[in-house]
């Protein structure tokens, strides 16, 4: 109808491509009268790309997850690539979600959770898939691109906060144990907490990331007396835990402190007002979009391990100073 080559429809619908204004208009011409749209599924046949990036996740019942998920999916479409969301659940076996992805050509994967061990990444990797580790464990020797926090440092800011404020008793309350981002942050809040000469009078893990296992964990730090403060390694974990307290009728902050981590919306309401570690979740999400953008134009790209500042967002449930 436009009366012109098939390369030259193809070039007016691609951005960038020279095509001249006289034939721009003929075919766009055509194509309103015909209601043509390219079709992106015969496009990815042609070029060997999907424009599909897999998004593998966990954590749903955690409100912090829809933050993670809209800033995913809004700066994945900006760049004109679309998100495939692959939820997994009690699964933890890569292999599944390995041919899941390869079934659908996507052209990259982002794991955006840090329960995970290295290890699942790289299955993707050793597939042929670019993938990168969003909120991963930092490891000096990594092979796969990691973009999150230290979350080992982030234990020791806790740490370091309860002997400012002249707690002597204090306890941690995890997320799950078998997480990557737990296991990273108890070590560096118990070895602080040593170093500091407080006594961590208990130690207990969440069975995951919700209100209720923060409050049904607390019940173990309930059991032992005279604990001033609290750290719990999740805003929501930390909320049921401060409720278990109250229940419990301990006063916040008079007769016990708490300080949560990720600095979710809830955390600044006025009913916790929760003091809490703020974790860059926007500057992480936009360089791992960045990242696997670019690992679909250069798949060998070497492995890049990127860590981003943490800051201690300062409410009402710890004791002034």
């Amino acid at each position: 109808m436009a009366g012109v080559s098939r390369s030259a429809v193809s070039r007016t619908f691609t951005d960038g491509a020279s095509v001249s204004a006289r034939t721009r208009e003929k075919v766009e011409k055509a194509a309103k009268s015909l209601g043509y749209k390219p079709s992106l599924i015969a496009r990815s046949l042609a070029t060997n790309r999907t424009k599909l990036i897999g998004l593998v996740a966990n954590n749903f019942q955690n409100p912090a997850f829809l933050d993670v998920f809209d800033l995913f999916t809004s700066e994945l479409q900006k760049r004109g690539f679309r998100p495939l969301l692959v939820n997994l659940s009690a699964e933890t076996s890569p292999k599944k979600f390995v041919e899941l992805l390869r079934q659908y050509s996507v052209d990259g994967v982002i794991v955006a959770t840090s329960t995970l061990p290295t290890s699942f990444a790289t299955s993707f990797q050793a597939a042929g898939i670019p993938v990168i580790h969003t909120f991963g464990k930092y490891e000096a020797n990594a092979n796969v691109h990691v973009v999150g926090i230290d979350n080992v440092y982030c234990g020791a800011m806790a740490a370091d906060l309860f002997s400012e404020r002249g707690y002597r008793k204090v306890a941690l309350l995890g997320g799950p144990e078998a997480a990557t981002s737990t296991q990273d942050r108890a070590a560096g809040f118990l070895k602080a907490a040593h170093d500091k000469g407080l006594e961590v009078a208990a130690t207990c893990f969440a069975e995951n990331y919700t209100y209720q296992a923060g409050r049904d964990a607390m019940q173990q730090v309930l059991r032992e007396d005279g604990i001033e403060a609290v750290f719990c390694g999740d805003d929501l974990i930390c909320m049921g835990a401060m409720d278990a307290a109250r229940a419990a009728g301990l006063s916040i902050p008079e007769e016990i402190g708490f300080m949560g981590f990720n600095d979710i919306a809830m955390a600044g309401w006025d009913a916790y007002s929760l003091t809490t570690i703020r974790q860059p979740i926007r500057d992480i999400i936009l360089s791992s979009v960045e990242l696997v953008v670019g690992m679909v134009e250069n798949p060998t790209r070497s492995a890049e391990i990127r860590l981003f500042p943490c800051t201690i967002i300062e409410r009402g449930s710890l004791k002034p100073v």
